[in-house]
């Protein structure tokens, strides 16, 4: 367990707040803006009444009429909340899509991995180092999938911990060295290798960044009475405006791995550049989402020197979502309980209803990223 201090993630930067870094959109508007480092930023129920009703009064002695009360009682219907999606908090259009596990999907970002394919269909997007300094990214569907996606690659022992919340989720990858897979197998993710799930096949890329399927034929191996996924994070209700402060985005080191995330206001969406160039979703269009929570985690060292992130513990957040900025803290005791996000004033964090992209850099990073 570990709780980082103030300013420990030098590496999370924020854009200047200023309306020069706000103006324009898009990529060309993710290519001028300035950065400056992150800082913590400090009907009621209507009554019953009664209804008296009196008997007119007579001259004949020998006859009494009482007076009667009748109460009419005022009644309350509470209609219940729509169902939403557990991933994403959008209502529910198909309760069949709704009632069926999420899937994890392990995606390559080596170089010659990119253009990856499936994010933005994806409801959840985590980023997580890896061996060499790169990152790996595991999209998590349930609301939506992409046919195809890939690359697909290994798993970790991280994702052990970081994917329990998910009920018996589904796990697609290419594999591990025998320890990771003893434990992958061993654990409550559901694995639907290629050794298993007969659906994977090759591009033309160079191998091994050439594995594919389609989310379609790898939900066709969930197991009998798979459930749905618990929900994730708070969400916002419809016309509810963003806390925080503003902020027209973020840049995060991640190793050698450099990323931005730029507000994007006329579509309410972050877009994503890494590396210095914009980051394409092999489907088509620029990769993008609508809230982007970074969580600041250790990472030890792990199986044959592979770093482990520890999800369980305490450390800082940094949210964005609707364009606002929210510092806070992430809580998670329990592997099978999802992060609890809480802001620094004591409220929870709520996220915009849609997709999220959780960022997991280390919480040792030193390095001011943009310069």
């Amino acid at each position: 367990m570990f709780r980082s201090g103030r300013g420990s993630l030098i590496a999370v930067v924020a854009c200047a707040l200023v309306a020069s870094a706000c103006s324009g959109s898009g990529v060309e508007a993710s290519q001028s803006s300035s950065f400056s480092t992150i800082l913590p930023t400090s009907s009621s129920t209507p009554t019953s009444t009664p209804v008296t009703t009196r008997a007119p009064s007579t001259t004949t002695p020998s006859t009494t009429t009482e007076a009667t009360t009748t109460t009419v009682e005022a009644t309350t219907t509470t209609l219940p909340a729509p169902p939403v999606y557990p991933l994403t908090g959008v209502l529910v259009a198909d309760p069949a899509i709704a009632a069926r596990p999420a899937l994890v999907v392990k995606i390559d970002n080596a170089s010659g991995a990119r253009p990856q394919t499936g994010f933005n269909s994806a409801d959840l997007v985590y980023e997580e180092i890896v061996n060499d300094n790169l990152t790996r990214f595991a999209m998590v569907f349930h609301s939506g999938g992409s046919d195809p996606v890939g690359p697909i690659r290994s798993g970790r022992m991280q994702d052990i911990d970081l994917f329990g919340s998910l009920n018996r989720p589904l796990f697609a990858w290419s594999g591990g060295n025998a320890a990771v897979t003893d434990a992958i197998r061993s654990s409550d993710l559901i694995e639907i290798g290629p050794n298993r799930a007969r659906v994977y096949f090759r591009t033309n890329r160079k191998t091994p960044h050439n594995l594919y399927a389609n989310t379609t034929d790898l939900w066709g191996y969930t197991p009998y009475l798979a459930g749905p996924p618990a929900q994730q994070f708070l969400y916002r209700s419809e016309g509810e405006p963003a806390a925080g402060v503003p902020s027209p985005g973020v840049g995060i080191a991640l190793d050698s791995i450099n990323a931005e995330w730029d507000w994007d206001p006329a579509s309410g969406h972050y877009v994503r550049t890494m590396e210095g160039r914009p980051h394409e979703d092999g489907a088509g269009g620029r990769v993008s989402t609508h809230n982007v929570v970074v969580l600041v985690v250790e990472y030890l060292s792990g199986i044959s020197g592979s770093p482990d992130a520890h999800t369980l513990g305490t450390g800082e957040a940094f949210v964005f979502t609707g364009g606002n900025y929210i510092h806070g803290t992430w809580t998670r005791n329990d592997r099978l309980q999802p992060f609890t996000l809480t802001a620094d004033d004591g409220t929870p964090i709520e996220l915009t209803p849609g997709r999220t992209f959780i960022e997991l850099p280390r919480n040792s990073s030193t390095i001011p990223f943009p310069a």
